[in-house]
Order: structure tokens, then C-alpha cells, then sequence
């Protein structure tokens, strides 16, 4: 896994979150918010915090802002701030900016100043956890952008035979791309495959296909 560069930006609950576990999964990960009590209860779980008001272009172009693989602008309920933030590590140079919005008007405004990805937490978990309780047979889910998708599937009497004979292709739209079974994955698995209880399949699709996909394991 290569080491990447990381800042974060706002460190409430969801920015600590973020900033201490990309730190703990290897990456160098500079931490910053305008608040210093914030700043110091993370100073000693990151490789580096400070002090820093990214609202401000000259302290962000201080900082380097061009010079990280992702800058994380992970402001809370200051929706200007936010805004501001993202849009200054934008102009000065950031290659991968990813922002958190509070609403749907705030994901519009920044993904329209240029944020490269717009979450919204709370949102996205309560989106997700309802697919996993309606459908309990999709273990996790990882959003490409755009209109597409990567599932995790543990198969069920639904999924039993070859690759083949389930034609998830020509079904639902959806590609297997790696089945894992006994602790071991298989990338790239072949049509005679055999599919068991248990098994996890990694498929990727559209939203469109990947929701057809979720009716039939539902039904």
C-alpha cells in the first residue's frame, strides 16, 4: 500500500475519526483546525497538527495545500467556512479534495466550486445501513463516483451454481470481478466457478443494476 499524504481539515468528531485512522492504516496525516483545544486532543494521534484557519488562502498555501495526495475538509455545521475551505484548496493547486456537506444544497454548491467528492455522513450511514437491514445479503458497499458501484455479496440459496449458470451479467448488469471462499480471494474468477453458501462475490455496476441486483437477493 503506498503511502499517502494526507490533510485534514476540522477536527470534530468526524474529522478526528477520519484523520487518526488514516494514521493508524500507515499515512502521513497533517491535521489542522481553528480551534487549539481541538488541535490537542489529536496532536499526539496524527503525524502532525496545528493551529490553522483554512478559511484563510495564506495560511493554506503556508501549509502546502498543493502538496498532499487528498485534503479532507471535514468542517462541521459552518456551512461559509466549509465552503471556503474547500474552495482555496481548490485554487491553490489541491489535486483531490473531498468535502463533507451537511445537506443536498451544500453537496450542489460544492461539488459546483470543484470538490472532487462530497459526502454526507449521516446520509450516506443511514443510506447504507437501511440497503444492509432490507438486504442483509450485501455486506458492504463502495460508491466509484459517477453512476457506479462495487458490492460485496455473501452468497445465499439465490446465488448457488456456476458463474455461468447465474448469468448475473445478463440478468442484472452486473460483473463479478473477485469471489472469496475459505479465507482466500480468487480475482478475476471463471465462468465454471462454483458458487457456495457463504461465499462473497465482488461485483461492480451501475446504480441501476446494482438496485436490481438488491430486489432479487431481497425477494
Amino acid at each position: 500500500m503506498k503511502t499517502k499524504q494526507c490533510l485534514v481539515i476540522g477536527l470534530g468528531r468526524f474529522g478526528t475519526a477520519v484523520a487518526t485512522t488514516l494514521y493508524e492504516m500507515g499515512h502521513e496525516v497533517v491535521a489542522v483546525d481553528r480551534e487549539e483545544d481541538n488541535v490537542e486532543r489529536v496532536v499526539n494521534l496524527v503525524t502532525h497538527a496545528a493551529v490553522l484557519d483554512a478559511t484563510e488562502e495564506r495560511a493554506m498555501r503556508a501549509i502546502g495545500v498543493a502538496d498532499f495526495d487528498v485534503v479532507i475538509v471535514a468542517i462541521g455545521t459552518d456551512v461559509q467556512a466549509n465552503i471556503l475551505a474547500t474552495m482555496n484548496a481548490k485554487s491553490l493547486g489541491a489535486t483531490y479534495v473531498v468535502t463533507k456537506a451537511v445537506d443536498e444544497m451544500g453537496r450542489r454548491v460544492l461539488e459546483r466550486i470543484g470538490a472532487d467528492l462530497v459526502i454526507r455522513p449521516e446520509h450516506d450511514m443511514g443510506v447504507r445501513l437501511a440497503r444492509q437491514i432490507a438486504n442483509p445479503n450485501i455486506v458492504d458497499t463502495l460508491d466509484l463516483g459517477g453512476d457506479y458501484a462495487i458490492v460485496e455479496i455473501e452468497a445465499s440459496a439465490r446465488l448457488r451454481g456456476s458463474l455461468r449458470d447465474l448469468n448475473l451479467t445478463g440478468r442484472f448488469g452486473v460483473q463479478v470481478i473477485a469471489l472469496g471462499r475459505g479465507g482466500r480471494i480468487e480475482v478475476t474468477p471463471r465462468a465454471e466457478d462454483v458458487i457456495a453458501p457463504h461465499d462473497k462475490l465482488v461485483v461492480i455496476g451501475t446504480a441501476h443494476s446494482l438496485d436490481e441486483l438488491r430486489r432479487f437477493l431481497g425477494n
